[in-house]
């Protein structure tokens, strides 16, 4: 049992819910013999950390941190591989509760979504605040995962509020409470503040959010361009976005990191193959087509090489998408110096721009072989849904194996 308390209680109705150390608490509840111990989500000492228990947080263990630092700090660790199709299927429970509570849910990830409970007290009876406890018990009981739950009168303040007391918490920031506390937190909490403004801002006298106060909108956006304008208003606590059911995906993509370090084409270009397969399966259970591809390299060094390449029309294709990312590869690795190659232990593929489905691979009179490449890939998914995804597959993805 807990009790909450804030004088604008009854007032307040944007909530952001956020799964607790998601991954790891849902292999927790399916090993309960794992409970008390430090769990990472993870593969291999060359990967990095999926997700954390809190327990392992404890040891310094962090999420994106490289296994081999995690399991240093933490060598008690028990490690499990990610099982993403549990996670998503989890996720969707979680997802089926929440809008059982409010039409207006806006996912953020799997885990986590902003929630609008705007007039829905004549329909639960109770509150928002109220409402949003007794999903939270909900979930715990019936999917056995906890959250936890920021409130507040917009998305900022409300995402902020949920990260003040976890796990299990409940945290509510009100119009009276924002000025104050935000005065004093460092201007990285803003959404969008990354490290590089972050440097920016602290080389400009600007460390915590106060120190926006005295300065004109004007003045900021002249420095800081757009995202000026945004740090004007979150400094003054305000928010305008509204919580979006229809928010749309932004970019589909999937990486690997290698258990050692590969320059070679005939190394990385089987690997890239497969993560074109993934990425393309993703694209057609969205019902999406994507317009620009993005390679994503991260060198031995750990400095991250993105190149990109905006098709002629939005493909589906993991034949197009393997094609131009192919093609941006081999340039990359036709730059290094013949004396001082590359290696490389991460690849990664995305889409950007993405389109709707109705739009991907359009006839197109410079590629006549485009409407056999699109029978051969539909014939492989469709074995594929029916036997399994290793049922069939292309002689470019077996070097790999």
């Amino acid at each position: 049992m807990r009790i909450v308390k804030h004088p604008e209680l009854n007032a307040l109705s944007i909530a952001h819910l956020d799964c607790d150390a998601f991954y790891a608490t849902v292999e927790k509840r399916d090993r309960p013999e794992l409970r008390n111990r430090p769990v990472i989500i993870g593969g291999g000492r060359r990967g990095v950390v999926a997700a954390a228990c809190y327990v392992a947080r404890m040891s310094g263990v962090r999420s994106a941190m490289p296994m081999f630092k995690a399991l240093k700090a933490c060598p008690d660790a028990v490690v499990i591989r990610p099982d993403m199709a549990k996670y998503v299927a989890v996720g969707r429970q979680i997802r089926a509760l929440m809008t059982a509570a409010t039409p207006l849910v806006e996912p953020l990830s799997i885990d986590e979504a902003f929630l609008d409970l705007s007039g829905t007290e004549r329909l639960h009876g109770r509150i928002p605040a109220e409402t949003c406890a007794h999903l939270a018990r909900v979930i715990e009981q019936d999917v056995g995962v906890t959250i936890s739950i920021g409130l507040s009168y917009n998305k900022f303040l409300a995402k902020v509020a949920s990260d003040l007391d976890k796990p299990r918490g409940f945290a509510v920031l009100g119009r009276a409470d924002a000025p104050g506390f935000l005065a004093e937190r460092p201007v990285s909490l803003i959404w969008g503040v990354g490290t590089a403004l972050r440097e920016r801002l602290e080389r400009d006298g600007i460390r915590r959010i106060g120190h926006l106060l005295p300065l004109d909108e004007r003045d900021l956006v002249s420095r800081y361009g757009g995202m000026g304008r945004r740090l004007w208003h979150f400094a003054r606590g305000i928010d305008h976005r509204r919580v979006d059911p229809e928010t749309a995906i932004k970019s589909v993509s999937s990486e690997t990191t290698f258990d050692r370090d590969y320059g070679s084409h005939a190394d990385l270009g089987p690997r890239l193959w497969r993560l074109c397969e993934k990425v393309s399966a993703r694209l057609k259970a969205k019902d999406l087509a994507g317009g620009t591809v993005v390679l994503k390299l991260k060198t031995a060094a750990f400095k991250t090489v993105t190149r990109s390449e905006t098709l002629s029309a939005p493909t589906q294709l993991a034949d197009t998408l393997f094609r131009t990312a192919d093609h941006l590869l081999t340039a990359e690795l036709a730059g290094g110096a013949p004396s001082h190659p590359v290696s490389y232990r991460l690849i990664g593929i995305g889409c950007q721009d993405l389109a709707p489905a109705s739009l991907a691979d359009p006839p197109d009179l410079a590629d006549p072989d485009l409407p056999r490449r699109k029978r051969v890939e539909a014939t492989i998914d469709a074995v594929r849904a029916r036997l399994g995804s290793g049922a069939i597959g292309k002689g470019r993805g077996l070097q790999e194996k």
